[in-house]
């Protein structure tokens, strides 16, 4: 009576996983001074539309705040799903009151 052996190579396939280095980290570092830099000039010119500069500085500020959940928080990685889902329940309900406060205090 023969034993089969499989090794772990056998009908497994090998995923290498990069390990993630200081290289990713340094360049959302950068992104973010480069960004942040962008929003100081965009203020310090003057001669920009106030509404621009302003849609510019949200626009910016959301892909700061991607950038800086994605990388610095490590929620661009498998497992993160629960906190994901309670950061979103957290935006959505400071959106709601701020929503409700601004009703308050403009239509009341």
């Amino acid at each position: 009576m023969a034993t089969e052996q499989h090794t772990p190579s056998d009908g497994a396939v090998k995923h290498r996983h990069r390990q993630e280095g200081p290289q990713r980290h340094i360049v959302v570092f950068v992104l973010s001074v480069v960004l942040t830099l962008i929003a100081f000039a965009a203020v310090a010119a003057g001669g920009v539309n106030a509404t621009f500069a302003v849609i510019l500085l949200l626009v910016m500020a959301v892909f700061q705040v991607i950038l800086q959940m994605g990388f610095w928080m490590h929620l661009k990685d498998k497992g993160h799903l629960l906190p994901i889902i309670f950061m979103l329940g957290g935006f959505f309900i400071a959106g709601t009151c701020i929503v409700m406060a601004l009703y308050w205090v403009w239509w009341d």
